[in-house]
């Protein structure tokens, strides 16, 4: 048996088992064989890990364990640890931690010295790239966008110059306006994917450039269902000095835009940067647009 180095092989063991994400024929023997052997499951949502155990014909303990309630039950969770009980970890469907819950209990019971077993499996994160037509040689995975549409234009205008692969979560009431924001921020023909209900029955996934895209979702009633995931290809990588002189325009823009018109703030910013005017000005009108859909 291998084992992680600084643990304490008589007490307990923390498993960190992904689950489906939709199709239950996902799940792995070896998951299936730790949740039998657990003593105790932590579910984000025990009603729905229940109805997999049951599929799976398990009886199990349960104990919910979601981002109100973690550190509390960390501690909780920790003393079984420390009984030498097994304590198997899952989400409401992939892989834990991955903008699921976890991070917490998996920190304490390493520093506390409990050996910490990852059994993986599906996650949509890779199912979405593997069937995207995106590049995957390098991405990043940003998790869930902020739902305040302010919030949102500033990360995405944080993310524009990226040039790994983007892969991120959406729920199916903001998909549309995600993608308009996104087509607006990085470029109506920058290359994307969106993967929908992914290894259920109704799986779709729509390719396009973001702004036809986002014609779609705003047009068709079916993109805006179920468990959605994005992938944007990155951007064109550019010049270190045309990427500090494109901040530094991108810095006062954001200042002089809380005093001035849209069209003298770009005068200024092009000139203190040395940037494109036009160039300017166009991220001027796009973040001028956003304040006022807020309002």
């Amino acid at each position: 048996m291998v084992r992680q180095a600084g643990t304490d092989p008589t007490a307990g063991r923390l498993e960190v088992i992904a689950t489906p994400i939709g199709n239950l024929a996902d799940l792995s023997d070896r998951a299936r064989e730790a949740l039998a052997a657990a003593d105790v499951v932590a579910a984000e949502d025990t009603r729905r890990t229940g109805q997999l155990l049951a599929a799976l014909g398990l009886q199990k303990s349960l104990l919910s364990l979601h981002a109100h309630n973690e550190r509390e039950r960390s501690a909780v969770l920790l003393q079984r640890l420390a009984a030498g009980e097994r304590v198997a970890l899952v989400s409401d469907a992939g892989t834990p931690l991955l903008s699921d819950p976890g991070f917490e209990l998996v920190r304490l019971a390493a520093a506390a010295g409990h050996e910490v077993r990852a059994i993986p499996g599906p996650t949509a994160i890779a199912a979405a790239l593997s069937v995207a037509g995106i590049p995957t040689e390098r991405f990043c995975f940003e998790g869930f966008l902020p739902s305040k549409p302010r919030e949102r234009e500033a990360r995405l205008e944080g993310l524009a110059r990226e040039s790994r692969t983007l892969v991120l979560f959406e729920a199916p009431h903001r998909i549309a306006d995600t993608l308009a924001d996104c087509a607006r921020v990085f470029g109506a023909e920058r290359r994307a994917a969106v993967a929908r209900e992914l290894t259920k029955v109704f799986e779709t996934v729509y390719r396009g450039t973001l702004g036809e895209l986002a014609a779609r979702a705003a047009a068709e009633e079916d993109f805006r269902r179920g468990e959605i995931t994005m992938v944007i290809g990155g951007a064109a990588e550019v010049p270190v000095e045309d990427a500090a002189q494109r901040e530094l325009l991108e810095r006062v823009l954001q200042q002089a835009l809380a005093y001035l018109p849209a069209s003298k703030a770009a005068a200024l910013a092009a000139a203190v940067s040395g940037g494109s005017r036009e160039e300017a000005y166009a991220l001027a009108v796009r973040r001028s647009e956003g304040r006022r859909g807020e309002r």
